[in-house]
Parts: structure tokens; C-alpha cells; sequence
């Protein structure tokens, strides 16, 4: 299973919102590098890395924070905002290793389709962030009409093998990561699914280790220092 810290840019800043709420926000560094070194000394391979403004609409360029980060040696899963096929090129352009689109699984899967046709399958996730039991999108402001494991589903039936899936109720408040939904949605749908929203302490992580769980994605338990992060990748490696 592989760790991913997480890093949630806003207007250059590393911040976490509680459930997806621009303003319930709290900022923790104004220097993401610094930041993605921290992790990458405390033995990560990869980061998670998100951008708030674009993922709701705000449309803020941090394509030379993704350039700088990606010269540490650290993979990049990258998401917000992108939308288009040209989204995708800039991301990995500037060092991404793995698209993840939230929106367009919804509202555009031929896009989907057609980038795992141009990329491969390793370089395309999509994320199934549910909401009251359905998967919300455009910065989880929209509720769809899927469920996360109909659009696991359908996104597997198109060649995804990667996805996120959050409970977007537990994103930022710590209420525990919702362990068997994520590994149901595994199982189910056949998805390398990587687990987000709500781990509050390395039991969440244990819980996941050993499952069909392919990943799990720290979040504010990191930043709050309830979680070391050399311990949760020791532990997922076992």
C-alpha cells in the first residue's frame, strides 16, 4: 500500500479546508517545496497534490510549484481544475506523474477514455468523492446523479485502473476514513483504489493495510502532527 501525503495548494499556499469549504481554511506553510521535502526526508515516494483554486473554478496557475516539487525525486498524483485534454498535457509537462480528474469522469468520459488511450492507464485516476451517498464534483459544490461504486464501474468498464475515493462528510474532520466503503468500491469494481478523507490517526492506517486498498492519502492528521509519517509508510509496507 503506498502513502501519500497530501499537499492542498491555494494561491501558492499549503492549506487544508474542512469538507471541500473555502472558508473553513487553514493555512500551514506558504513554501509547498518545503514542504514536499519534508515528506520526501520522511521517506515518501509520492505526494498528492491538489489545486483548491483550480478545483473550484478559481483557475490559479501553479504549474511551476508542480515543476519545482518534481525536481525533489518525489512522483506527483495531481488533481483540480483539470478538465480538458490540454489540462492533462500542461500537468504532466510541468512533472506530474498521474492525472486524477474529478469532473470530467462525470460530465466528459470520453475524455477519459481517450487520455488513457494517449497515456496509459498508470497515468489517469479519477476520483469518486461522495457526498450524501453520491459523487459530487465541480470543487464537491454539484452532487451527480452517480454513486461511487456505478461510476467505479463504468470509469473500469473504459480502462481506468486507478481511483480516490473520499467521504467528503469525513474530508479535513478527522472522523476516521470510511474503511469499508473504500474497500467495498475496490473489490467491487476492481479499481486500485486509494483511500482519502478522514484518517485521524495510524490506526485508520492500519485498518487499511493488508486490504484490497492500493493507497492512502494523509491529510490533515499530518499537518497536526497526529500521524508520523515514517511510521505510516513502515506500516503499509509490511
Amino acid at each position: 500500500m503506498i502513502i501519500y501525503p497530501a499537499i492542498d495548494l491555494k494561491e501558492g499556499r499549503v492549506v487544508r479546508l474542512r469538507q471541500g469549504d473555502p472558508t473553513q481554511k487553514t493555512i500551514y506553510s506558504d513554501n509547498p517545496v518545503e514542504v514536499a521535502q519534508r515528506w520526501l526526508d520522511a521517506g515518501a515516494n509520492w505526494v498528492h497534490i491538489v489545486n483548491l483554486d483550480g478545483a473550484l473554478d478559481a483557475g490559479a496557475n501553479t504549474w511551476a510549484i508542480l515543476e519545482a516539487i518534481g525536481g525533489l525525486n518525489l512522483s506527483i498524483q495531481f488533481g483540480g481544475g483539470l478538465r480538458t485534454a490540454a489540462d492533462v498535457q500542461q500537468a504532466f509537462n510541468s512533472g506530474v506523474q498521474r492525472a486524477v480528474l474529478g469532473t470530467a469522469a462525470v460530465e466528459n468520459p470520453a475524455l477519459v477514455e481517450a487520455l488513457i488511450h494517449q497515456y496509459g492507464a498508470e497515468r489517469i485516476s479519477v476520483a469518486l468523492d461522495a457526498k450524501n451517498g453520491k459523487v459530487a464534483t465541480h470543487g464537491w459544490k454539484t452532487e451527480s446523479d452517480w454513486t461511487a461504486l456505478a461510476l467505479g464501474r463504468a470509469m473500469a468498464q473504459k480502462g481506468v485502473q486507478h481511483a480516490l475515493y473520499t467521504d467528503i462528510s469525513r474530508d479535513g474532520a478527522l472522523g476516521g476514513v470510511n474503511v469499508e466503503a473504500t474497500r467495498q468500491l475496490a473489490r467491487e469494481t476492481g479499481l486500485q483504489v486509494i483511500a482519502s478523507g478522514g484518517v485521524r490517526s495510524i490506526e485508520d492506517v492500519k485498518a487499511l493495510a493488508g486490504t484490497e486498498v492500493a493507497g492512502v492519502i494523509l491529510g490533515k492528521a499530518l499537518y497536526e502532527n497526529l500521524i508520523d509519517l515514517a511510521e505510516a509508510i513502515r506500516l503499509a509496507d509490511l
